[in-house]
């Protein structure tokens, strides 16, 4: 009987380890190209840096994510398509601009949506943000992680912005998504959507007066080199999603899937952090650069939710019901727990 033991562990023993090889094996080499908009030293990047070192860690190098920021590869829309057809493995991109993809993602972009990061964390992390993910397999897209780009703010080069009425007649240039551009029409700007690269020499030239970012975006970009006025106006916050090709993606194993959608959720953690620490920082040091910085009172702000109160009303149609509703009765169940 002992003998019979033995022999038995002994063969488990030889079988799990021969299992080893074979499964170390399910990860092969793999170069991804990984792109993003912003340059080098942005927390998107610092995030994007941190994705490659752990899938480098975890992947005994065999697989290599090489990163391309400051929008090389082009803009957002050209990346997304260019992921779509396989010719770019992966990027990190406001969630909004995927509403040309699955149109509930329009809901992220609507303006004074969220109290502060803890809510955008828990709604994106929770039910509602996965299921948004899960709706761009349909469209040759795998979204596997969320980061951090933080509240939106309006640069211009024309004159402070003290209340709502100094936004009429400037020309504001904004993301390439629909809600972007109704929301500054509904505040009087005339807004002008640019792809990412463009966005500098417009500015520099005058063909625009100003842009809106967070703050970490304007101070990466040098926007303090040519806009002079900074309004903390926080009406749109960014999660963004870290995207892969779906293309590349069913060409991977389930483990080399596990792993990059773990490093993602991990990357994530740590980039949103560094970019929360890091909007303060940029804050004052767009002060120091000489950038006049203006804040509404909560009355003016109050006006502003007001003004474009119908561009929420006109997306939460177009989204659709269903979808709004979860995104709102979550949001209401986050708020709760908070209390």
């Amino acid at each position: 009987m002992k003998r019979f033991v033995l022999s038995a562990l002994t063969a488990m023993s030889l079988g799990l380890a021969s299992l080893a090889p074979s499964h170390a094996a399910d990860i092969h080499e793999h170069t991804i190209k990984f792109a993003s908009q912003n340059n080098k030293g942005h927390p998107q990047v610092i995030g994007m840096q941190k994705f490659a070192d752990l899938v480098a860690e975890k992947s005994g190098n065999k697989i290599r994510v090489r990163l391309f920021p400051g929008g090389v590869l082009g803009g957002d829309l050209e990346t997304v398509s260019a992921l779509q057809g396989g010719t770019i493995e992966a990027t990190v991109l406001n969630s909004g601009i995927l509403q040309a993809q699955v149109k509930d993602f329009a809901a992220y972009d609507f303006p004074f949506l969220f109290n502060g990061d803890k809510e955008v964390d828990a709604l994106v992390d929770g039910p509602f943000g996965q299921t948004l993910h899960q709706k761009l397999l349909n469209k040759g897209l795998v979204g596997v992680a969320y980061f951090d780009l933080g509240f939106r703010n309006i640069t211009n080069g024309k004159h402070p912005i003290n209340k709502p009425e100094d936004i009429a007649g400037l020309k504001l240039r904004v993301i390439q998504s629909p809600i972007y551009v109704d929301v500054f029409k509904a505040l009087g700007a005339n807004p002008t959507p640019l792809a990412w690269p463009e966005v500098y020499n417009a500015l520099e030239q005058g063909a625009v007066d100003g842009q809106e970012n967070p703050f970490t975006v304007i101070l990466n970009a040098k926007f303090d080199e040519v806009q002079k006025y900074l309004a903390v106006t926080r009406h749109i916050y960014n999660p963004q999603s870290v995207i892969f090709s779906k293309k590349f993606w069913d060409t991977l194993t389930p483990d080399e899937q596990k792993l990059l959608r773990d490093a993602a959720v991990e990357a994530a953690v740590y980039q949103r952090q560094v970019s929360r620490d890091a909007a303060s920082k940029a804050l004052e040091t767009l002060k120091q650069h000489g950038m006049q910085v203006t804040e509404m009172s909560p009355e003016d702000m109050d006006k502003m939710r007001a003004m474009v109160k119908p561009v929420v009303d006109k997306y939460a149609q177009e989204v659709g019901e269903a979808s709004i509703q979860s995104m709102y009765s979550e949001l209401d169940k986050i708020r709760q727990q908070k209390q």
